[in-house]
């Protein structure tokens, strides 16, 4: 362990999936309804209105395969403080050419404790081990310098851009998944 300059140690997160009744909960916004399908206790964060889109996008992509669920976005679960502290995944299996997308997003009363970097390595290293995955993305907004910054830290490039409905133009980087 690394210690963060705060006295704190790194975090130690996993992301824990959901299912389809977890997932219409929270696109209802309905958090005892989310608690009760969830592994994990979930915050009202993760069921506040900010949230309703993703987890829409997530309910749609589980109820046309439920096979998704295992990589779609879940919850970004501290092991030793045992709270959920935002949400992270890929946008969906592997494409045809080995490619996924992935996103985090931090609880702002958990933010710039370590927790984006460690939903980002978590994310990292399951891709690595995965045989199927040979690239991995991240689009983020021009004016979002914290992530750009984490996401130089781990070796992705920029590639291009692209229109995003909901988060407008975003800045396309993508790295070898098996990179070190």
């Amino acid at each position: 362990m690394t210690d963060q300059g705060d006295g704190e140690s790194r975090p130690v997160v996993r992301i824990v999936h959901l299912d389809g009744a977890a997932f219409r909960a929270l696109v209802e916004g309905d958090l005892a309804a989310a608690n009760a399908a969830s592994p994990v206790p979930l915050s009202a964060f993760i069921a506040g209105p900010d949230a309703r889109s993703v987890w829409g996008m997530r309910l749609r992509q589980y109820e046309e395969d439920p096979a998704t669920g295992a990589w779609v976005t879940g919850i970004i679960w501290d092991e030793r403080r045992q709270v959920a502290v935002g949400w992270a995944g890929y946008h969906g299996p592997p494409d045809a050419a080995g490619m996924v997308e992935i996103g985090y997003t931090v609880d702002p009363a958990y933010r710039r404790r370590g927790y984006a970097r460690a939903a980002l390595e978590a994310l990292l290293a399951r891709a690595a081990r995965e045989p199927g995955v040979r690239t991995v993305r991240v689009s983020i907004r021009p004016d979002n310098k914290p992530s750009y910054g984490l996401a130089a830290q781990y070796g992705f490039v920029e590639v291009g851009d692209q229109w995003d409905e909901e988060d407008g133009l975003e800045i396309v980087y993508e790295r070898p998944a098996g990179q070190a």
